[in-house]
């Protein structure tokens, strides 16, 4: 009696004292594993109902559990949505304020494109962001299963060992503590031994709170990300409707341009204002490029006669007389050009009818549809002479070539250069984009020579 009150004292001190070194030497549990067999509370070998400790979770041992990278892309994808959901209600803004305005007809033509094309934009971010939700409730479901598994498991290990407490007592296990520490052998493995039937209970136990409290938190991200899909899919919901709602506004307004000859008669007049701005800006760009080279002819004279008179005044024989430079003409870019975007054509150069107003103009240049992101190209090495927003063109760079060739890239959406800059034939100079457009994404390509205008797809095949 006095063995098993002395063994008892022992199992109560030692669970107190030696739970924590026995649950956080991962040593001893490594040996455990590959050495020794596990000793079930009745003295014997034990496997089928080892206590599964070794696995318990390792948020309690190792802090706060790294995000799994589907969150972290639903993360990126909401701020994205966020991002488009700012710059279409801008849009939105500016259509309203216009329609007030009554500022004409392709500004109204040109804002309704491109809200539609942000709205379809949207909803393909928002049912790519259903996608990736629902496939994150699928996986949270099947690991919230499992884990409903794996506790009810445990429970049922936790059933038998209690109904084999309630039978045998703790003498059993008092028995099996005194048996490892009256038998020969290396202390320091019955130490270990002794702590692990003692602690067997406790992290039996901690596994199960584990497991439940993973399953919580999975629990709590479900419903998280069904409240987040919920709300895409009524968002969804209402775009889809007014993307409708759109499309039916600018058909009903392109039906009403062509059946009304005041608003067609409106169209062109703002039409060829816009090709007259675009003229004038070569003009003015030619007329700047010339008085350059008048300058720099009269400064390279004047150090010319300063020389002269440097050379009399020593007596030495003047040098012959040097012609005046020519002023250079424009003509064609020699050397390889490149395709500034690829796509189709989509308006051609000269006279034909346009594509949106159904009415006869001269285009200027081309225009080559594009691709959301797609890259808009140097057509030649040369300068970038301007960087500006112009009227029915949008935000355009100009680039200026030998012999006083312009290239014109209109409707982009970002700008990658900056006026000065020297550009190789090929360089990237931004990315194409819908604004001042009347059919969605495209870019606008013009090529002058001097202040006249050329065909861009011929002048692009000339070597």
């Amino acid at each position: 009696m006095r063995l098993w009150v002395l063994l008892m004292g022992m199992l109560l001190s030692a669970s107190l004292a030696g739970a924590a070194p026995a649950k956080n030497t991962t040593a001893a549990k490594s040996e455990a594993k590959t050495s020794s067999p596990k000793v079930s509370p009745t003295g014997k070998s034990a496997t089928k109902n080892a206590s599964p400790a070794k696995k318990t979770v390792s948020a309690k041992q190792g802090g706060s559990k790294p995000r799994s990278k589907t969150d972290a892309q639903i993360d990126e994808q909401k701020n994205a949505l966020k991002k488009l959901e700012s710059d279409l209600a801008k849009k939105r803004q500016e259509l309203t304020m216009l329609e007030t305005e009554e500022r004409g007809v392709l500004n109204t033509i040109s804002l309704l494109d491109q809200n539609l094309n942000q709205t379809r934009t949207y909803l393909g971010e928002l049912a790519k962001s259903e996608k990736m939700l629902e496939k994150a409730i699928r996986k949270l479901s099947a690991d919230i299963d499992s884990l409903d598994c794996k506790i009810a498991d445990r429970k049922e290990v936790m059933k038998k060992r209690i109904r084999t407490l309630y039978v045998n007592g703790r003498s059993s296990e008092a028995k099996v503590l005194y048996g490892l520490l009256t038998q020969e052998g290396n202390p320091e493995r019955q130490v270990y031994w002794v702590h692990h039937i003692l602690n067997q209970d406790r992290e039996e136990i901690d596994y199960l709170q584990d497991l439940i409290q993973e399953r919580d938190e999975k629990k709590q991200q479900e419903q998280s990300h069904l409240a987040d899909l919920k709300n895409l899919q009524s968002k969804k919901a209402v775009e889809e409707k007014g993307l409708v709602s759109q499309m039916t506004g600018q058909e009903k307004m392109l039906k009403s341009l062509k059946q009304d000859q005041n608003m067609q008669r409106q169209a062109l007049k703002e039409f060829e204002q816009n090709q007259k701005t675009m003229l004038a800006l070569i003009k003015k760009l030619e007329e700047r490029r010339k008085k350059e080279i008048e300058e720099a002819r009269k400064a390279e004279a004047a150090r010319k006669a300063r020389e002269k008179v440097s050379k009399d005044k020593k007596g030495k024989t003047p040098p012959p007389k040097v012609s005046k430079p020519k002023v250079a003409v424009a003509e064609s870019v020699k050397g390889p050009k490149c395709t500034p975007l690829e796509g189709d054509v989509i308006s051609q150069y000269g006279l034909q009818e346009h594509p949106v107003l159904h009415i006869m103009t001269r285009n200027l240049g081309v225009e080559i549809r594009g691709k959301r992101g797609a890259s808009v190209r140097a057509a030649a090495a040369g300068t970038v002479v301007m960087v500006s927003e112009i009227d029915g063109r949008g935000p355009s760079v100009i680039i200026e070539h030998d012999g006083g060739t312009y290239s014109v890239y209109g409707h982009l959406k970002t700008i990658r250069v900056h006026e000065g800059k020297e550009v190789r034939n090929c360089e990237e100079i931004g990315i194409v984009g819908d604004v001042a457009s009347l059919n969605g994404i495209k870019l606008y390509f013009q090529v002058s020579e001097g202040t006249q205008t050329v065909d861009p797809l011929q002048w692009l095949k000339t070597k």
